[in-house]
């Protein structure tokens, strides 16, 4: 088992990381001096592989557990299904000692995280991600929130998890698009930040798509730390955590323009990548020119989208990005490549560019 720690002060704590962690949970709360009653939040789809090794496991270590059930999908991630969870904590009477355990992916992860942040101001919550997308990203610095028609994540909380367990042996029964949409936030941490961890990525390629357990603990420690060290810096993304949303700009109003039925979100923030690669290289911020074809063939490689699909209206995506959260003033905030494991923060790019960029990946 590795470990990973977010340092924060009275607010760090621990991301556990192997195989056979899931069946061990009961176990790991003990050691993590883990108290309380405890209602975990999950979906159906993540239910009926989980759910029973996860509550037998705390059970056996006198755990009182209950569940709620969220439907899957991102439209689910609202005020609506948050009020469901809030629900069941006042009936079953609750108390600011309880635990609020998410168990599946992104939207559980953001959706719990985000009742345990407001229910009685604020109680305990542990994330139990199982899926790659959420073992290297949405589980890892205490991003909470649920979506509004207009906009993804536009309500929301900064809200720290007491602790992250994360069992890459869940990664075999997800589907195909499930986990490549999760290699994208792995390989936009290389890009970002650590050229070397980016090699490793594409030397591994072949076991990472054979989903080897040992290989994939390594590549998923290698993202928690590097987020980690990013988070650790700037909390609440007032400077340099901006830089994870590279990719994201344009993602998200890919996801919010196609009402979150058309793309996961790494697809979606794959298109944003390579959006962005295509503005640095337009701006001359970008000299690398072969880092576009590299990245477009890493997720061609893996099955991801490098056009937008028929239809996508450059026109909406531009009044879409200008309801993103990293807007500050009325100026868009975009996160851009100077080189591989170097990206700068810019205000000052067109909108002419922009739309001339969307065009040329297939935008109308």
């Amino acid at each position: 088992m590795r470990e990973v720690r977010v340092e924060l002060g009275e607010r760090s704590y621990p991301i556990l990381i192997g195989t056979g962690l899931l069946a061990r949970s009961g176990s790991l709360f003990k050691e993590h001096g883990v108290k309380g009653r405890i209602l975990t939040v999950t979906n159906p789809t993540v239910a009926q592989w989980y759910l029973t090794p996860l509550l037998g496991s705390l059970a056996e270590a006198g755990y009182q557990a209950e569940t709620v059930l969220i439907p899957d999908g991102e439209e689910y991630k609202s005020l609506e299904q948050a009020g469901r969870i809030y629900d069941k904590l006042v009936d079953g009477e609750y108390d600011r000692k309880s635990v609020l355990v998410a168990l599946g992916g992104g939207v559980i992860g953001d959706l719990t995280g985000f009742a345990a942040a407001t229910y009685m101001r604020g109680i305990r919550y542990i994330q139990i991600p199982t899926t790659l997308l959420a073992q290297v990203d949405s589980s890892i610095g205490g991003k909470t929130a649920v979506n509004h028609p207009k906009g993804k994540n536009l309500i929301g909380a900064f809200y720290q998890p007491n602790l992250v367990i994360s069992d890459v042996g869940t990664f075999r029964t997800l589907p195909e698009r499930e986990f490549s949409s999760g290699m994208v936030e792995v390989i936009k941490h290389g890009m970002i930040l650590d050229p070397d961890y980016f090699e490793k990525l594409e030397h591994e390629a072949q076991a990472i798509k054979a989903r080897d357990p040992e290989i994939m603990a390594e590549i998923v420690a290698g993202s928690c730390r590097i987020k980690a060290a990013v988070v650790q810096e700037d909390e609440r993304e007032t400077g340099r955590r901006a830089i994870l949303n590279f990719g994201h700009t344009i993602g998200h109003a890919l996801e919010s323009i196609t009402g979150y039925q058309r793309f996961k979100h790494g697809e979606a923030v794959a298109l944003g990548i390579l959006a962005a690669l295509k503005i640095a290289l337009r701006n001359k911020i970008l000299d690398d020119a072969a880092l576009y074809p590299k990245a477009a063939a890493m997720f061609e490689s893996l099955g991801l989208p490098t056009k937008l699909p028929a239809g996508i209206s450059c026109e909406g995506i531009m009044a879409l990005l200008y309801l993103d959260k990293k807007v500050e003033y009325g100026k868009i905030r975009w996160i851009l490549p100077k080189s591989l494991g170097q990206v700068l923060i810019s205000s000052k790019i067109p909108p002419e560019t922009v739309k001339d960029t969307l065009s040329e990946l297939g935008g109308v």
